[in-house]
């Protein structure tokens, strides 16, 4: 009997045998693990954006529908409704009276790049799909014609070169991400107090998250180098190229984990960013948010409370 709760063992068929012997199969579970985590963090980068965007009081112009109607790229404009619906605002956000004319890239251009990271990611779920459900048995024995097909339908270019491009789009999101940690620590954007200490005139605030999150986007910036260039000769030159596919699938996990820290960062900051406003926001993610970090503001070591945030991302990215 199989004890409750694990899978019931599964019964090898024919054909079976070639999933324990391929690295494609290893590397195709490890991108179909990636992509979901990917996705997931992705959908929480709306609320965490969103709730950036608040606490410097940024425009909603550069969300508004109409700008996105203009260059109708998919993933753009779902980031650019996904703030709205979280913030609250209309298709046509009114004109705002007073306050800066433009926002720095990270709130202004949110929606263009993060929205190149959403199509990528889109891409890459759909390659996944094509694979885990298609044969890439070599040779193709076709009954029908009793024939045999000798093929190179196992070569793992599309998913390879789909894992590279979803990390150099992820790459291009951490970066804003982090510009908005940084911009949440300017009393000039903030209308608060810098890096939002709010202890001495010595205190250091958030200011450390700054480092924290730089050096995750470091280890992220490493995974980014494409896998898919790399190049190999094997078997005495019969086998004289390599999609290198399940290098690019760990390497997006590593991705994926890295940003994760980088978005934690930037959910601290910006939650505290809210919370000493004299008028926060009504937001289901501040409350969920705030409920769930630590509301110490004092110096203190931080690492509780962006390990908090990383917990919270699942969770936010469903509303």
């Amino acid at each position: 009997m199989t004890p409750a709760g694990t899978p019931a063992p599964v019964v090898l068929r024919a054909g079976d045998a070639l999933a324990l012997l391929s690295s494609n199969a290893l590397a195709l579970g490890q991108a179909a693990l990636a992509q979901g985590e990917l996705d997931m963090l992705l959908r929480a980068t709306h609320a965490v954006a969103a709730l950036s965007l608040a606490a410097v009081s940024g425009s909603p112009e550069a969300y508004a529908a109409p700008v996105h109607a203009l260059r109708p790229y998919p993933g753009a404009a779902r980031a650019a409704s996904e703030v709205r619906r979280l913030l609250g605002l209309p298709d046509r956000p009114p004109p705002r009276s007073g306050g800066r004319i433009q926002d720095p890239f990270g709130f202004r251009a949110f929606p263009q790049v993060h929205g190149c990271v959403l199509d990528a990611c889109e891409r890459l779920r759909e390659i996944v799909e094509v694979e885990i459900n298609c044969p890439s048995e070599n040779p193709l024995m076709d009954a029908d014609d009793a024939a045999a097909y000798h093929h190179g339908g196992f070569f793992a270019a599309p998913l390879g070169l789909a894992l590279d491009a979803a990390v150099l789009a992820l790459l291009q999101s951490a970066q804003l991400s982090a510009a908005r940690l940084a911009a949440l620590g300017d009393p000039g954007l903030t209308g608060l107090s810098a890096f939002l200490a709010t202890g001495p005139g010595s205190s250091s605030g958030t200011m450390i998250l700054e480092y924290t999150a730089n050096s995750a986007l470091a280890e992220l910036r490493s995974s980014a180098a494409p896998a898919s260039a790399g190049h190999a000769v094997l078997s005495r030159g019969l086998e004289e190229a390599a999609s290198f596919a399940g290098q690019a699938a760990r390497q997006t996990l590593r991705a994926t984990d890295a940003y994760a820290t980088v978005l934690g960062c930037e959910l601290v900051s910006a939650v505290r960013a809210l919370t000493l406003h004299p008028e926060p926001p009504r937001m289901v993610a501040l409350a969920m948010a705030a409920a769930a970090l630590p509301a110490d503001t004092q110096d203190r070591p931080l690492t509780d409370d962006v390990t908090a945030a990383v917990r919270l991302l699942p969770v936010l990215a469903d509303l």
